[in-house]
């Protein structure tokens, strides 16, 4: 059986369910593919570049508390970060949505069919 990303130290619920937007549903895909490449589905799916989440999961993965990273070793996290955002590529549709969402078009699901007759059995 699967482990939920959020099983992970530092991991909750909203990046569960962002790793899943992303593709990635368990603990141990993300483990295999690791912090760059899953950093990298993430943006790629349309989140947000955020330099606290990308360590957040490096330092998850390494089972360390999310503000243990200092120093030497932010920096080149920090590079990493710097080169994964500027390779990322959005998605088509997130590109679509970011300029619906900049010309304040908000999407809505198209509407249901409603009838007052019950169906026919």
């Amino acid at each position: 059986m699967a482990t939920p990303v959020s099983a992970i130290r530092n991991l909750g619920p909203a990046m569960e369910e962002a790793f899943a937007k992303a593709g990635i549903g368990s603990a141990e895909e993300l483990r295999a593919l690791g912090t760059d490449a899953a950093y990298a589905r993430l943006l790629e799916g349309g989140h947000r570049p955020h330099f606290i989440a990308y360590y957040v999961i490096e330092m998850g993965l390494q089972g360390r508390p999310w503000n243990d990273c200092k120093g030497a070793e932010k920096d080149a996290l920090r590079a990493r970060f710097d080169r994964i955002k500027a390779a990322a590529r959005p998605s088509e549709s997130h590109r679509l949505e970011k300029i619906l969402d900049e010309i304040g078009v908000v999407a809505r699901p198209a509407p249901q069919p409603t009838t007052s007759m019950p169906a026919k059995k």
